[in-house]
C-alpha cells in the first residue's frame, strides 16, 4: 500500500507546471491520487523540456538518416561514422534560463551537461562550441550577463580540459529578459565501442556513479519549461552548481569502466536527474526499475525521496551493470575518488518503484511515463510575408567606406576575440583552425583526418520568414564547413523559441523546422541530435526565433584546408555565386539605414549545393587556400574580414551594371563565396565555373595595406582592425 503523506491541491499541481487536464490524465493513468514524489516525477517527465509535448509532432518531419548515420535522435547524442573504425558523437543543448538567473553556474553546468551527453556514449570529448545571444548592449544587465556566461564557459571547459574552438555571439533587445546559452560538445569513439541507454536483463544491478546528490537544481527542468516573470531572480536555488574537476574524474572512470566490459547501459543524470535517467533506461529496454533511495549518496542531511528524485546535482551517472562485476566497477570509481553505490535493480514488472526509509514513495507504469505524455498539435499561424525591398529603394545615408567602418565596429559584427581568448582553444593539441574563421578544424587523433565544426543561425531572417530563415541557418552551417574544405555530414540543432501557447510563436517554430528539414534533405545534411527550448520569454515578450544549428563536416587531410585570410599580394579575388543586391533584413539596412524590415534573402538550395561542391573541390585539389563565405554584411564585410585576418589589403574594381554600389557591396544574397587565387589560375577557375553554370566574376586583386572599394577612399587594414577589435573590450570595461 502506497501512503500519501502530502495533500495534492490544485495550487500544488499548478506549482509543478501541470495543467489541470494533464493532472487529470495522470490520475486516470495510475488510477488514484499520486504521492508528492509521484507528482514531482510526472512534472519532470511531462514538462516541455523532457517530453517535447509541443514539438514532437513537427520534429518527425526532419531527415535523420544517411549511410554514415549510426545513431540519430533519441539517444544522449547523435553518432556518425567518419571512417577507419571511428565515430563522431555530438549534440547541442540549451541552458538559457539558468544562465539568466545565475550566469556563471548556468553556463558552466550547460557545458558540463553536454560533455556528459557525449562521454556517456563512450566518446572522449575533443571539442566544444557555443552559441550565445544577449540583450541590447545598453541594457543594464547585459555586461553582467556577458561577463558571467563567458567566464562560466571558460571556467568549466578549461578546467575539464576540452578546447572551446568555435561559437557565435549576438546582441538584440529581444533577448533582454531571456538570454540564450547553447552549448555543443563533440567527441570520438570506436564504432564498435558505443554505449546506449537501453537497459537489458532482469535483476541486473543499477548503479549510481559520480558526485553526491544535493538540493541544487531541483525543478530545473520544470523551470526550463516556463516563461520568466519579474520574480525570476527568486529561482536561484534551481540553478545547478558544477565541478569540472569532478567531471574530468567521472569521464576517466566511465571510460575505464566501459573498457572492462561491465557496462550494459548508461545514462547521464541531466535534466530531471535520477527520475529521467532511470525512466529512460528502463522504458527503452521494456523493463521495470526499482530504486532504494536509502543507498543514494547524499551530501545534505534529511533529503526526501522527492528531493532526491528531482535533484539536478551535477557530475552524476546511472548505469546498469553486468551481475557479478560490481566489485570491479566499485574499485575503478573509488580509485578516481568518486561515489559508487548499487541503488536498485531492473525488473520484469514494467513499473517504476521508488522506496525510501521502508516505504514505497512511488509506483508508476514506466513506459506510460514517456509514451502517455501529452502530445499537442498546438494552433499556429503562418508569419505574414514581408515585402521585398528593391535595391534602388534604399538610399545610402553615408559613403560605402564609412558604412563598412561602422559595421566592422558594431556590436554584432565586431571581433569576439575578447570572448574566445578566455577559452582554451588549443588544449589537447589538435586544433588546426582557431576561432575567428568560418569553421573550426580539429584533427582526428594523429590525423590526417579532421573535423570541421560550426554553430550558426540568423534570427532576424527567421522572424521575417521562418521557412527561409530555417533553410538559411542550415545553409550557412553547410557553407561554413565547405569554406574550410570540409564535407558537411550532419547537424545537431537547438531550437530556441518563445511560448508555444501563442499561435504566432508556434507558427515561427513550425516554419523554421520545415525550412531546416528542406535544407537538410537538399544538402544531404541530416539531423542526428538536438534540443528544443520553448517558453523563452519574459512578461509575454518573446525572443527572436533562434533555431541554432551545429554542423559537423569531415576533412580527409587537415593539411589541405582553406582559411579566410588573404595570404599574399597579387592574387585575384573572385566572387562565386549570383548577386542581386538583396538588402531586406540585411545588417546594412538595420545598422546603417536604421530600418528593420523586408523579406530576407531567399535560399536556393540547388545553388547552395552546386556552388559549395565546386568551391570544396577547388580546396581539396589544392587550387585554393583562401575562402570566405559571404553572409552578414555582404561582400564588403567579407572582404574586410579577409584583409584583417591576413594583414593584406585589396583593391576592388568590378561593379555590375545596373546595381547600386551599396546594394552590391552590402547585399546578403546567399550561396556565395569569396576566394583568392594566383592570377595565373583565375582564368581556369572562371572557365570551370562557367562550364557548370556557376556565376563567377573577378572583383579585384590583393595587395597593399588598405582595402579600396570602387570609387571610395582607401581604408587601411590597420584602421579596419582598430575599429573591429575595439568595441567589445571597451564595452566590457565601460569605455564605450
Amino acid at each position: 500500500m502506497i501512503r500519501n503523506d502530502v495533500a495534492i491541491t490544485p495550487e500544488l499541481v499548478k506549482e509543478h507546471g501541470l495543467k489541470p487536464d494533464e493532472y487529470e490524465r495522470f490520475v486516470n493513468l495510475i488510477g488514484r491520487e499520486p504521492t508528492i514524489t509521484e507528482l514531482g516525477i510526472v512534472s519532470a517527465m511531462w514538462n516541455e523540456h523532457c517530453s517535447y509535448k509541443s514539438s514532437r509532432i513537427h520534429l518527425r518531419g526532419l531527415p535523420t538518416k544517411a549511410p554514415w548515420v549510426i545513431q540519430g535522435p533519441g539517444e544522449n547524442a547523435g553518432v556518425i561514422d567518419i571512417g577507419d573504425g571511428l565515430a563522431c558523437i555530438f549534440k547541442m543543448e540549451s541552458h538559457n534560463h539558468p544562465s539568466f538567473i545565475e550566469p556563471y553556474q548556468g553556463a558552466a553546468t550547460g557545458v558540463g551537461g553536454i560533455l556528459r551527453d557525449v562521454f556517456t556514449m563512450g566518446a572522449r570529448p575533443i571539442a566544444s562550441l557555443n552559441l550565445l545571444r544577449f540583450g541590447e548592449p545598453d541594457h543594464p544587465k547585459t555586461p553582467h550577463l556577458v561577463s558571467g556566461v563567458v567566464a562560466g564557459i571558460g571556467g568549466y571547459g578549461n578546467s575539464f580540459g576540452v578546447p572551446t574552438v568555435g561559437g557565435s555571439v549576438g546582441f538584440d533587445k529581444r533577448y533582454n529578459g531571456n538570454i540564450l546559452v547553447n552549448a555543443m560538445a563533440v567527441g570520438l569513439a570506436r564504432t564498435d565501442e558505443i554505449f546506449y541507454a537501453k537497459a537489458t536483463g532482469v535483476g541486473n544491478p543499477i548503479v549510481y556513479l559520480g558526485s553526491k546528490t544535493g538540493r541544487d537544481g531541483i525543478h530545473g527542468a520544470t523551470m526550463a519549461s516556463a516563461e520568466f516573470d519579474d520574480a525570476s531572480e527568486e529561482k536561484r536555488p534551481t540553478v545547478q552548481v558544477g565541478d569540472p574537476f569532478a567531471e574530468k574524474l567521472l569521464l576517466e572512470a566511465c571510460l575505464e569502466l566501459m573498457k572492462s566490459g561491465a557496462v550494459i547501459a548508461i545514462q547521464d543524470m541531466g535534466a530531471a536527474g535520477l527520475t529521467s535517467s532511470a525512466v529512460e533506461m528502463g522504458a527503452k529496454g521494456n523493463l521495470g526499475i526499482e530504486l532504494d533511495l536509502d543507498k543514494v549518496p547524499c551530501r545534505e542531511e534529511g533529503m526526501t525521496a522527492y528531493e532526491m528524485m528531482l535533484s539536478e546535482s551535477q557530475e552524476r551517472m546511472l548505469m546498469v551493470l553486468k551481475p557479478g562485476m560490481e566489485k570491479e566497477a566499485e574499485a575503478i570509481f573509488h580509485k578516481w575518488g568518486l561515489d559508487f553505490a548499487v541503488i536498485g535493480k531492473t525488473t520484469d514488472t514494467l513499473r517504476f518503484v521508488i522506496k525510501h526509509q521502508g516505504e514505497v514513495k512511488a509506483d508508476l507504469p514506466i513506459k506510460e511515463l514517456g509514451d502517455e505524455a501529452p502530445l499537442y498539435d498546438r494552433p499556429w499561424v503562418e508569419s505574414p510575408k514581408q515585402p521585398v525591398i528593391a535595391p534602388d529603394s534604399v538610399k545610402a545615408p553615408m559613403s560605402e567606406a564609412e558604412a563598412l567602418l561602422k559595421l566592422v565596429g558594431s556590436p554584432d559584427q565586431s571581433s569576439k576575440r575578447w570572448v574566445w581568448e578566455q577559452y582554451d582553444h588549443l588544449i589537447l593539441g589538435n586544433t588546426v583552425q582557431t576561432p575567428g574563421g568560418d569553421a573550426a578544424i580539429v584533427r582526428v587523433e594523429d590525423g590526417p583526418k579532421g573535423l570541421a565544426l560550426t554553430t550558426d543561425v540568423t534570427p532576424r531572417y527567421c522572424e521575417a520568414d521562418p521557412f527561409e530563415g530555417g533553410k538559411q541557418a542550415v545553409a550557412e552551417a553547410w557553407r561554413n564547413i565547405t569554406a574550410v574544405g570540409g564535407l558537411p555530414l550532419a547537424i545537431t540543432d537547438n531550437l530556441n523559441f518563445a511560448s508555444p501557447e501563442r499561435p504566432e510563436s508556434m507558427g515561427q517554430f513550425v516554419g523554421c523546422v520545415r525550412g531546416i528539414g528542406e535544407a537538410c534533405k537538399a544538402l544531404d545534411f541530416p539531423v542526428v541530435s538536438g534540443n528544443v527550448s520553448l517558453y523563452n520569454e519574459t512578461n509575454g515578450q518573446g525572443i527572436l526565433p533562434t533555431p541554432a544549428i551545429g554542423g559537423v563536416g569531415l576533412l580527409d587531410d587537415v593539411t589541405v584546408n582553406a582559411s579566410i585570410a588573404f595570404r599574399q599580394e597579387g592574387e585575384a579575388v573572385i566572387l562565386i555565386g549570383a548577386t542581386q543586391g538583396w538588402l531586406g533584413q540585411s545588417i546594412y539596412l538595420r545598422d546603417v539605414c536604421g530600418r528593420e524590415e523586408g523579406a530576407p534573402p531567399p535560399v536556393d538550395l540547388a545553388s547552395e549545393k552546386r556552388n559549395g561542391d565546386f568551391v570544396r573541390q577547388l580546396i581539396r585539389s589544392g587550387q585554393v587556400k583562401t575562402v570566405h563565405d559571404v553572409s552578414d554584411g555582404g561582400i564588403a564585410l567579407a572582404l574586410a574580414e579577409m584583409a584583417m585576418a591576413g594583414q593584406v589589403g585589396a583593391e576592388i574594381t568590378a561593379v555590375p551594371e545596373g546595381l547600386a554600389l551599396h546594394a552590391f557591396l552590402f547585399g546578403e544574397d546567399q550561396a556565395r563565396y569569396l576566394i583568392a587565387v594566383d592570377e595565373d589560375a583565375a582564368a581556369d577557375i572562371l572557365y570551370a565555373a562557367g562550364a557548370v553554370g556557376i556565376p563567377a566574376v573577378t572583383l579585384g586583386v590583393t595587395g597593399g595595406d588598405a582595402l579600396i572599394l570602387p570609387g571610395q577612399q582607401a581604408i587601411s587594414v590597420k584602421q579596419l582592425k582598430a575599429a573591429h577589435e575595439a568595441w567589445l573590450p571597451e564595452y566590457m570595461t565601460g569605455k564605450s
